[in-house]
């Protein structure tokens, strides 16, 4: 098979699943992984795809495009260990927290394991994951019902109802996206009408989100930007968009991700 031909039908898989991974093309077309980052570098490069560790996803997303959460966790790794990293920073012993569905939230729950005393409550059957696989006798995990996303999020009536009966302390939560109109955005209309739920059940709210995100607009707002007690990012993300969140959020605090080891 030509090179050009293998790339057409890498290109052609992207566009179907979402994402690839360079092993499993690399065994489906019976060539080495170096052969097929070097495709995946050619298609980069002509905007056709988006490459990210161990493989690529899909160029640009219209404003309802879910991705699944397999898929977005293979994206900005680094970046979402280091905003991770600074977050848990901000979890206090004995806290009542809710950590909305995410990989970025996910990233999160698994450096939550030394913080003692905690009440999770999430909507993510990814987070509660975390904490099922590592029980702890002074740790309660709350997860509400509701129907799945391809996130792994359960949104709905079940969910929402059972999130405004609750008083947190504070809510960490994953965004889609992030622009100085919209907000802070998602692509599934159901979700946003829970993740609003669980932002009114915390008494502060702390937006975790790579820079990735700013400028993304999914179609639902969240919250505005101005609703965030503190957002949580990376240094990628670029001069002009931080003086407009630090403008508009009572905190930013910026992760450097040369620091995530």
């Amino acid at each position: 098979m030509l090179a050009q031909q293998r790339r057409e039908l890498i290109l052609e898989q992207v566009r179907a699943r979402g994402a690839v991974r360079v092993s499993d093309l690399a065994g489906h077309f019976g060539v080495s992984d170096m052969t097929v980052r070097r495709d995946l570098d050619v298609l980069a490069r002509q905007r056709l795809v988006d490459k990210v560790h161990g493989g690529a996803t899909a160029v640009g997303a219209p404003s309802t495009e879910e991705p699944g959460f397999v898929v977005k966790s293979q994206r900005q790794l680094a970046e979402k260990e280091a905003v991770a990293r600074a977050a848990a920073r901000l979890v206090e012993p004995g806290s009542a927290i809710g950590l909305s569905a995410g990989t970025t939230t996910w990233a999160l729950a698994r450096l939550l394991g030394d913080v003692p005393g905690l009440t999770i409550v999430t909507n993510s059957m990814a987070v509660a994951d975390v904490f099922r696989a590592a029980p702890r006798p002074d740790l309660t995990v709350i997860l509400t019902g509701g129907i799945r996303t391809p996130s792994e999020a359960l949104v709905g009536p079940v969910a929402v109802a059972s999130l405004r009966s609750l008083n947190l302390d504070a809510v960490f939560l994953g965004v889609h996206g992030m622009s100085a109109a919209a907000g802070f955005t998602t692509p599934n209309l159901t979700e946003s009408e829970t993740d609003r739920a669980l932002v009114e059940a915390g008494q502060r709210l702390v937006v975790v989100a790579d820079h990735t995100k700013w400028g993304t607009v999914g179609i639902s707002t969240i919250a505005a930007l101005s609703d965030a007690d503190v957002l949580v990012t990376d240094d990628g993300l670029a001069d002009d968009a931080r003086a407009v969140l630090a403008g508009e959020v009572d905190e930013l605090v910026v992760a450097p991700v040369a620091g995530a080891a």
